[in-house]
């Protein structure tokens, strides 16, 4: 009977210790370039009273061989020459479980292309990988973000 009441008490642990570690994608986050791995600027993401994510540029970050553009030159309407601090790239991103995000947008302001984004967040809540698409997931890229809060 004292195996099987440690072999309870060992499940309802780990159960416990599963859920506390899902966190939500809310916060901070560093983005990184998915081809040189270099960090690109800081991304906040909040949710609205609808629990729609959205994300906005906060920060750049210079690279070697590489300053960022202040404005938004080549991006669609409404997006269309506005500072890039304060750019909302994130838009209609919704939570499906603990860790997947579905539905989103994600505005590329290099290029100034739009791409259907889906999101999924580590076990331990410290990075997330963030898939931009046109049509279907397989026709994209990812690029793995790390929180910094």
């Amino acid at each position: 009977m004292k195996k099987f009441n440690k072999i309870i008490l060992s499940a309802c642990l780990l159960g416990f210790s599963s859920v506390t570690l899902a966190q939500d994608i809310l916060g901070m986050w560093q983005s990184i370039d998915d081809k040189t791995g270099a960090p690109k600027g800081a991304v906040k993401i909040t949710k609205d009273e609808n629990n729609i994510y959205t994300g906005t540029i906060t920060k750049l970050t210079p690279r070697v061989g590489y300053t960022p553009k202040e404005f938004c030159v080549d991006c669609p309407a409404p997006f269309t020459n506005k500072p890039m601090i304060g750019l909302g790239v994130i838009q209609g991103l919704k939570k499906i479980d603990d860790f997947n995000y579905v539905n989103g947008k994600i505005l590329d302001p290099n290029t100034g292309k739009i791409y259907s984004l889906k999101a999924k967040l580590s076990p331990n809540g410290k990075r997330l990988v963030l898939r931009g698409y046109m049509g279907v997931s397989v026709l994209g890229r990812s690029q793995t973000w790390i929180r910094l809060d």
